[in-house]
């Protein structure tokens, strides 16, 4: 006879009875809003989220604009223009930066750089320091790989934005609870910290950032114990055969 206490919809039903913090929309058990205060910098932050990111657990896009004074977050699929995702006028686009998905490494193009700005072929563009300086806003997209790519391809005023890819100095904390389709993603969290302490010349960005991560994902970890419901282990990645089959 199977363990009542093991169902997977009544654990479905008592994650869903459990209050959600009304700021960052996680379960209050994983809410970690008591411990962040906004923090003041001369960039703007617009975060768009994809509506099908629903990983409230381990999600970190409404944390990281809690983060920040003056910072805009959406959820959606396309937004006429910059300035309409924003709520407010906008006088120059090209003046923000969009977090590139394409290929382009940093480490490939310019070694020990976090930051690198690429021109419209995906190749390093030139004048890095002034292009990087005159930056006064920042788009992220939250999602999965594949959720941001249509959010990228949805919204065509990012063109006008400067692209940027990051060349972070270690991986993703998120280690085995989360994967990364790629060895240098980062939850949005990690790459708004990465992003914005560069631009605005702030150490101490990223590092309130990365200290909130860390409360995040040890906040995950207990509940993982006390209400597993709430805090699921992340699914056993498959096996891919790579033997042959042999020709009938």
């Amino acid at each position: 006879m199977s363990d009542p206490a093991s169902n997977p919809a009544e654990d479905v039903a008592g994650a869903d009875a459990v209050a959600d913090c009304p700021r960052c929309r996680k379960p209050l058990p994983l809410c970690i809003c008591d411990s962040v205060t906004p923090l003041q910098s001369r960039l703007s932050l617009l975060i768009l989220q994809h509506p099908q990111e629903q990983d409230r657990a381990l999600g970190t896009a409404r944390l990281t604009a809690l983060h920040f004074a003056n910072a805009v977050m959406k959820v959606g699929l396309s937004w006429p223009s910059l300035a309409k995702a924003l709520g407010r006028p906008v006088a120059d686009p090209s003046r923000w930066a969009v977090l590139y998905l394409g290929s382009a490494k940093a480490a490939a193009l310019d070694p020990g750089k976090e930051v690198v700005a690429l021109n419209r072929k995906g190749e390093m563009a030139e004048n890095q320091r002034a292009i990087l300086e005159r930056i006064e806003g920042v788009v992220l997209l939250d999602g999965t790989w594949s959720q941001a790519k249509a959010l990228w391809w949805r919204n065509p005023w990012m063109l006008k934005c400067q692209r940027v890819i990051l060349g972070p100095k270690r991986p993703s904390a998120y280690g085995q609870l989360r994967r990364e389709p790629r060895r240098d993603g980062l939850s949005t969290l990690e790459a708004a910290a990465v992003l914005m302490a560069a631009l605005d010349k702030r150490p101490e960005i990223a590092a309130t950032l990365q200290a909130a991560f860390g409360r995040m994902l040890a906040r995950f970890r207990e509940v993982q114990g006390s209400n597993p419901e709430l805090a699921p282990r992340p699914k056993p990645r498959r096996q891919r055969d790579f033997r042959r089959r042999r020709k009938l």
